[in-house]
């Protein structure tokens, strides 16, 4: 995943902050708009993770801060939910000139809400999905209360989450004027409400009511196990990978992409953690990273973990082209691998060598099994695997440095 950081005008000339998230390579199948949680940011780490998922499953993100809020311009105090769904509004509007109008809507708690509230103004999405979001905005007023006094400036401190934020009394007005039941019911776009059953902040009777105000073509997915924030890396990862997977039927523009360049795999840095490295393979993407031990989130397989998983994949793939046109009868093939840095001296295979050497050990194993000769016939098989093949003849790395 590549991002991509920027400012763009917001509603009342004010600049919001933006990223943009994508594949390393290609044209994402639809954009989707991102809209994080109340108070929270565009670089919380629910807004990166979900959109991190939804990239995985091919669609380009733009995730904004609201105003006043992260590195966007304004005065949260005075912007109301209003001006939310006007925010909202302009993060389209810019989408749609620099790229392409967002056909999916995505937000999280109350950026959620104001999704549902800002639909109808974005004729070209087709899908809207929530994250744990109350069907109203004054459901807030259950988490922060209104304040019996307010300065000679209009503004009180209250508790979000137990953070000090100043809120206007507009703001606190501006929330109880918004009625969005009938607006669900004319959304007009399929909808996919996504909560966890033990939300505390947002209940899940929340949910209910949505799912309950909107019409078909609605669906809903549990996020058993999560919190309101999405706090475990795994529950943000999964929401983006399910709505991406959902929303796939409603907005799937594949076959809009650029064809992939045939041999040609990518490897970029996703600027999310150390060292996570988004691979574009052809029209395949995948992730690597390093695990928590070495630094890293654990956020794909490591390289030798890759690796090894090319050779499994090429021994397996190597057998079977065999067995079929031999006219074995094979069950199902399955290899499992290990690599390790041994002392020469401890390796029975290695007889006559010093020092260190790499050794990466490879089990075969057949369902139903084989006979003796069919099983020593295979073992000779498996070397021949084009993998196994080229890292036997020590290959020749040309690297180059460009820029």
């Amino acid at each position: 995943m590549t991002g991509e950081r920027f400012g763009f005008p917001g509603s009342g000339g004010i600049e919001l902050a933006g990223r943009l998230d994508r594949r390393v390579a290609g044209t994402p199948r639809a954009w989707a708009l991102l809209a994080h949680c109340f108070t929270c940011s565009k670089d919380s780490l629910a807004a990166a993770r979900v959109a991190a998922g939804l990239v995985e499953k091919g669609f380009g993100v733009l995730r904004f801060d609201f105003t006043g809020l992260g590195d966007s311009d304004g005065e949260f105090p005075n912007s109301g939910f209003a001006g939310n769904i006007d925010d909202v509004v302009a993060a389209a509007d810019h989408l749609r000139r620099t790229h392409a109008a967002p056909a999916l809507l995505v937000g999280h708690s109350l950026g959620g809400t104001a999704m549902l509230a800002a639909a109808h103004r974005i004729p070209e999405a087709r899908a809207v999905a929530t994250i744990g979001s109350p069907l109203e905005p004054a459901h807030l007023l259950r988490n922060v209360a209104r304040p019996d006094r307010f300065d000679a400036d209009g503004t009180a401190e209250v508790s979000v989450g137990g953070r000090p934020f100043r809120l206007s009394r507009a703001f606190f007005d501006d929330l109880a004027r918004h009625d969005l039941a009938a607006r669900v019911a004319e959304l007009r776009r399929a909808l996919l409400v996504c909560h966890a059953p033990l939300d505390e902040v947002v209940g899940i009777a929340e949910a209910t009511r949505i799912f309950v105000a909107a019409r078909h073509p609605r669906s809903f997915i549990s996020l058993d196990g999560a919190d309101h924030l999405l706090t475990r890396r795994e529950d943000g990862l999964r929401a983006g990978r399910m709505i991406g997977e959902w929303a796939a039927h409603y907005v799937d523009d594949e076959t809009q992409a650029e064809p992939a360049e045939a041999g040609l795999v990518t490897v970029h840095e996703t600027g999310d953690g150390r060292y996570a490295q988004a691979i574009a393979a052809g029209r395949h993407h995948l992730w690597a990273d390093e695990p928590v031990a070495a630094g890293g989130d654990d956020s794909g397989p490591n390289p030798y973990d890759l690796l090894l998983a090319a050779l499994g994949a090429c021994t397996a793939m190597t057998l079977r082209m065999y067995a079929e046109r031999k006219g074995l009868a094979v069950g199902r093939i399955a290899v499992r691998l290990r690599h390790a840095r041994v002392h020469a001296r401890d390796c029975a295979e290695c007889e006559g060598r010093d020092g260190m050497i790499e050794r990466i050990e490879r089990v075969i194993s057949i369902e139903g099994g084989t006979d003796a000769a069919t099983r020593a016939r295979l073992l000779e098989i498996a070397d021949k695997c084009p993998i196994h093949r080229t890292l036997a003849a020590n290959p020749l790395v040309v690297t180059r440095v460009e820029g």
